[in-house]
């Protein structure tokens, strides 16, 4: 297939290649037939029935290696392989092809760099053969491979192949293939996979790398490369993985966004109070683990969104309708919302606030919602106060604390605003001007449906105010954190604490300090220096 796209893709080259081949016929045969001979008598003096022949490499592996090693044709000694295919039984098919191994390494030296043993660890979509590449006549380079006719079979004809042998098999449950496969199937099963999505992780598998990773015990897990410490936890089980708190790499403990490397000794630290985040898709890398991760935030967001359900249904209730299809759709539209999941969520969790709801009407059995207010309407509202009207008429900025006593604002408890963060003030009815920062988990809501009632508004420089914010610690525990933290916050940086929790569990801790600082700046530096103590591994702003 790459040989095919290369046909059509890179034409020129193509040609070139397998001209230059064609010329070198005649003499790349007679250096197989001069190299494969000694071969051959080894193995029969050795007793190894086995075949042993020379192919040419495919011209796309050779445009490759010329790309990679920056080379000429001429300069590509490896233009062909030597294989040795060995009959033997399932019992014996490993030890056969390390005898045959060191036969031909008792002819041809071998490069120690290039052996790559994929018999006692198979590649995890079933391949398995011996490579090694030895110094031939004339100082050529030469790959080797060695491998049981099974494996063969297995290698040409594709995964369907494995199965004639598997009957054979004392250990087919562990077969590599069957565990590849059991992996697809797993994926495909998950009802709420979408497609899309399994397509990505799919390929994500198939195109990766491998790296082999050890249980405690010593079982072998083959995982793709950059794998994390929470990939390896969901590769050993879902609930395993769910609860995942951290992890100890040979003995040492990490984080679970900790890349593992080849050969690493993975023991993962689990909590029953541990569950998925979305965080958490930022940093795996397997597609069972996205799948699994992205399931479970759905369940939990459908459980969530069926306490929001409850609360539209008694709203709607109370006009005598019921929540039919055609009512959600106009809530809806309305609420501009794309799915009932996400309505019904944000409604439970108070996104949408009950209130809002007031404005539904039964008119004539039909369930009614006003169109969008104007802004001139809401200005002849008796429920807006005169101060706010003025604010509205003129357009001004909302100067935070320079004084400007006509104007009634609150900082909104939502996002927590204090001095140097993005913030814009949002008009409500009888509560004067609520400052809320840009990206607060409102701002688009309120943005896209009262943009009518967006106030510019800045911070004014000089003020000697202190806001309460909170900081989210997580890292290693350690005798004595409780004590640098606080010196740091309190002793270094002079910045008041209203309160500290710090939960450690298994060696890890985590912990919530609310404090109260002046502005952005003071606590970005804060920030900065609780970052550079010994075992913090993150320091991240919350909104209380």
């Amino acid at each position: 297939m790459e040989d095919l796209s290369m046909k059509y893709l890179e034409s020129v080259t193509y040609k070139m290649i397998a001209k230059k081949l064609e010329q070198k016929k005649r003499e790349r045969q007679k250096y197989i037939s001069d190299f494969v001979k000694p071969v051959k008598l080894s193995m029969t003096n050795e007793g190894i029935a086995c075949k042993v022949y020379g192919r040419p490499k495919s011209i796309f592996s050779i445009w490759q290696k010329m790309k990679n090693k920056g080379v000429e044709f001429e300069e590509v000694y490896d233009l062909f392989a030597i294989r040795i295919i060995i009959e033997t039984d399932l019992e014996n098919e490993k030890s056969e092809c390390w005898r045959a191994y060191s036969a031909i390494t008792d002819i041809y030296t071998p490069n120690p760099n290039r052996l790559r043993d994929w018999i006692s660890t198979p590649k995890a979509n079933g391949y398995e053969s011996l490579h090694t590449t030895v110094m031939g006549p004339k100082g050529r380079w030469v790959e080797v491979q060695i491998r049981s006719k099974r494996m063969d079979e297995v290698a040409e004809k594709g995964y369907a192949a494995h199965w004639m042998y598997k009957e054979d098999s004392k250990d087919a449950e562990g077969n590599s293939t069957d565990l590849w496969l059991s992996k697809i199937r797993e994926m495909l099963n998950n009802p709420e996979s979408n497609a899309l999505d399994f397509l990505d992780d799919f390929k994500l598998n198939l195109f990766n790398k491998e790296m082999y990773i050890f249980t405690p015990k010593g079982d072998l897990k083959v995982l793709p490369r950059n794998s994390t410490a929470l990939d390896f936890a969901f590769d050993i089980h879902t609930d395993i993985g769910s609860k995942c708190i951290g992890a100890k790499v040979n003995h040492k403990l990490v984080p679970l966004s900790h890349q593992l490397n080849n050969g690493d000794q993975v023991e993962i630290i689990t909590s029953n109070k541990q569950k998925p985040n979305e965080d958490w898709l930022n940093f795996v890398t397997t597609g069972k683990a996205k799948s699994k991760i992205r399931a479970t935030l759905r369940e939990e967001k459908r459980k969530v969104s069926q306490a929001g359900r409850v609360i539209v249904e008694k709203k709607l209730s109370k006009l005598k309708f019921k929540l039919t299809e055609e009512n959600l759709s106009i809530l809806l539209n309305y609420f501009n919302y794309k799915t009932s999941l996400d309505f019904m969520f944000d409604v439970a969790e108070g996104k949408i606030p009950k209130k809002a709801f007031d404005i539904l009407k039964n008119k004539d059995g039909k369930l009614e919602v006003p169109s969008k207010v104007k802004p001139q309407l809401l200005e002849e509202t008796d429920e807006i106060d005169n101060a706010i009207k003025k604010q509205l008429k003129h357009n001004a900025e909302v100067v935070l604390f320079d004084g400007m006593s006509d104007i009634d604002y609150k900082m909104a408890k939502c996002c927590t605003p204090i001095p140097g963060d993005d913030v814009f003030g949002f008009i409500t009815i009888g509560d004067g001007i609520k400052i809320h920062r840009t990206n607060c988990p409102n701002a688009v809501q309120m943005m896209s449906n009262y943009s009518y009632r967006i106030v510019k508004t800045r911070w004014v420089q000089g003020h000697e105010i202190a806001f309460l914010t909170g900081l989210k610690i997580t890292g290693i525990d350690d005798m004595g954190l409780v004590n640098k933290l606080t010196n740091i916050i309190s002793g270094e940086h002079e910045v008041n604490i209203r309160s500290i929790s710090i939960e450690s569990n298994d060696g890890v801790f985590e912990g919530m300090i609310m404090v109260f600082v002046n502005d952005t700046k003071q606590l970005k530096r804060l920030m900065k220096k609780l970052k550079s103590i010994n075992g913090v591994l993150s320091v991240t702003r919350f909104e209380n």
